[in-house]
C-alpha cells in the first residue's frame, strides 16, 4: 500500500511540475492562454486524444530538408523520424535504417522495465546487486562502487536516463532477463531494428536501433499504448531528468531563432518542453524526444548520425534537422 502511495504521488508531482514548467513563462504576465487547437486537427476541442503511431500526411518540404543537410555531409550517415501524434503529420529519413545506438538504446530499456513494474514483476524498490559482469566504463558512477553493492531498481532506472550510467543499464539488462529476451521483447513492440548485442558502453557500436524505433519506444509510452498512467508518469519524470540538452532542444531553440547554455528553459517560453535521451560513441550520436507544442499537440523525434570519430559535423547535423522541425512546428516569432 505504501509503494502504491508513493508511486501515485510522484505522479501526481510529475503532473503538478509538468504543468507549472508549462505556464511559467506566462504567469509572469500575469495571463494564461488556453492552447489554440487546430480545429482541422482535432476531432473535439473538449477532448485531448492521446494520439497514436500512425503516419499520415508526409511533410514532404521537412524531409527533403533533412536530406538536403545530410547530402552536404560527406562521410556521415544519417536518419531521422518525426511524428506529430495527434494528427499524423510526420517526416523521414532514412527511418528504418539500423545504426549504432550508442546510450540511446537505453530509453526501449526504460520502458521494458517499467512494463515489467507496472504488471508486477519487478518491484519499484527492488535492489540489483552490482556484479563484475554488469561493470560498465564510461559515463555514469555506479562503477565506483563495490562489487555487491545493491542499487533499488528507481534509481538504476533513473541514473541510466540522467547521467547515462552504463552499470545502471547493464543492471536492468541483467534483471530483465538479459540481451536474448529483451531483444524478443523489443520485436513483440515493433521495434525490428533495436537489438542488444553487448553490455554497455558498446564503444563498437554493435547494439543497433533506428530513428523510427526510437521514436516509436517513446510513442508506445505516450499514447497509451503500452503502460498505465501511473507507470507513463514515471516514465515521463525519468526522461526529464535527462541533463544532456545539446542536440534536439538547443537545435529546436537554434530553428526558432535563439541559442542559450540551457535550450530547455529557453524553450519554455516558446511553449515548448521536450523529454529526450541522447547517444554518444564517438563513431555515432543520437537524440530521441517527446515534445510539447505550442498548440496543445505533441510530437516524437529522433535523429541518427554514424561518422568519423567524434567528428562534430555528427552532433552539428543532428542540430540543424532539429532546426528544419522547429522551424516547420513553430515557426519564428
Amino acid at each position: 500500500m505504501l509503494l502504491r502511495l508513493t508511486v501515485m504521488g510522484i505522479g501526481l508531482g510529475v503532473l503538478a511540475g509538468t504543468g507549472l514548467k508549462l505556464l511559467a513563462p506566462h504567469l509572469a504576465t500575469g495571463a494564461v492562454d488556453a492552447p489554440k487547437l487546430d480545429p482541422g486537427n482535432q476531432a473535439s476541442a473538449s477532448t485531448l486524444d492521446p494520439g497514436r503511431f500512425e503516419p499520415k500526411k508526409k511533410l514532404t518540404a521537412l524531409s527533403e530538408s533533412w536530406a538536403r543537410l545530410a547530402a552536404a555531409q560527406q562521410g556521415l550517415q544519417a536518419s531521422g523520424f518525426l511524428l506529430v501524434l495527434d494528427d499524423g503529420r510526420y517526416a523521414e529519413l532514412q527511418a528504418d535504417q539500423a545504426l549504432p545506438a550508442a546510450s540511446s538504446i537505453k530509453t526501449p530499456i526504460l520502458l521494458a522495465g517499467l512494463e515489467d513494474v507496472d504488471a508486477g514483476k519487478i518491484r519499484w524498490n527492488e535492489p540489483l546487486p552490482l556484479t563484475k559482469e554488469v561493470v560498465g566504463g564510461g559515463a555514469g558512477w555506479m562503477a565506483s562502487r563495490p562489487v555487491g553493492t545493491r542499487f533499488p531498481f528507481f534509481e538504476s532506472a533513473t541514473e541510466m536516463i540522467r547521467v547515462s550510467d552504463n552499470s545502471a543499464t547493464n543492471l536492468l539488462i541483467k534483471r530483465l532477463g538479459g540481451k536474448e529476451k529483451l531483444n524478443a521483447r523489443f520485436q513483440a513492440l515493433g521495434l525490428p531494428a533495436t537489438v542488444i548485442n553487448n553490455w554497455l558502453p558498446d564503444l563498437e557500436g554493435t547494439n543497433t536501433t533506428s530513428a523510427r524505433d526510437l521514436a516509436k519506444s517513446i510513442a508506445l509510452v505516450d499514447t497509451g499504448e503500452t503502460l498505465s498512467p501511473r507507470a507513463r508518469d514515471l516514465f515521463r519524470e525519468i526522461m526529464g531528468t535527462s541533463r544532456t540538452n545539446t542536440l534536439i532542444p538547443l537545435g529546436l531553440l537554434q530553428g526558432l531563432g535563439k541559442d542559450a547554455a540551457d535550450p530547455d528553459s529557453e524553450l519554455l517560453s516558446f511553449g515548448v518542453t521536450v523529454y529526450n535521451k541522447t547517444g554518444d560513441i564517438g563513431i555515432a550520436y543520437s537524440d530521441a524526444a517527446l515534445i510539447h507544442l505550442p498548440t496543445g499537440q505533441r510530437a516524437v523525434a529522433a535523429f541518427m548520425v554514424k561518422g568519423p570519430f567524434n567528428d562534430p559535423r555528427s552532433a552539428e547535423l543532428i542540430r540543424s534537422m532539429a532546426a528544419e522541425t522547429a522551424k516547420t512546428l513553430v515557426g519564428r516569432r
